[in-house]
């Protein structure tokens, strides 16, 4: 029975507050029309457009923000992967350098040397795009074609001196392109 009464009481108070919400509630209207003050729709208007040139605002600096994050992810990006895979292409160079010099194994190491500058190329080509910065953009991709030019001799077997030419351009494009990429960190 005491359980009845707690439940049942919550139930009457409630009731009792709905029933004196009715009666002491709004039951009359305002005769009249509406209107505006005058005087107050250019202090309204100055505040709309105050609002709206804040939230302007705030938007582009928004924006702005997250363009500027974009671009700094993707110049860590390409900048990683070109001096991760550039380094490697380069140690493999060397070794087939090392193997003309001496006289050793030049045809076991003239493919993998081809193939690394080429792979390094392509890995880099893949991740240039718009969203970099144009000085950084143009580094990378004239380091993009001196590394397929220096592959490309070594594919077609060129003379040694046609070669020794497309590697400064890839140690010069590369020195270029590394000092742009330090820039953005």
């Amino acid at each position: 029975m005491l359980t009845r009464i707690r439940r049942t009481a919550p139930l009457a108070a409630g009731l009792v507050a709905a029933v004196a919400l009715g009666v002491v509630g709004c039951t009359a209207l305002t005769a009249g029309d509406a209107t505006v003050d005058a005087g107050d729709v250019p202090q309204y208007r100055t505040s709309v457009s105050v609002s709206r040139s804040a939230a302007s605002v705030t938007s582009s600096e928004k924006e702005a923000a997250r363009q500027a994050s974009l671009t700094t992810q993707a110049a860590h990006s390409v900048c990683e992967t070109m001096s991760t895979s550039s380094a490697e292409a380069i140690q493999t160079v060397n070794a087939y350098v090392a193997a003309v010099n001496t006289g050793r194994d030049i045809e076991g190491t003239l493919g993998p040397a081809r193939d690394a500058l080429i792979g390094s190329a392509d890995q880099v080509s893949a991740q240039v795009s718009d969203t970099l910065p144009v000085e950084l953009r143009d580094a990378l991709t004239a380091w993009v074609d001196a590394s397929r030019a220096a592959g490309a001799v070594l594919a077609a077997n060129g003379p040694a001196s046609e070669f020794n030419a497309e590697v400064d351009r890839v140690n010069t494009a590369r020195g270029r392109a590394l000092d742009l990429c330090d820039s953005t960190y």
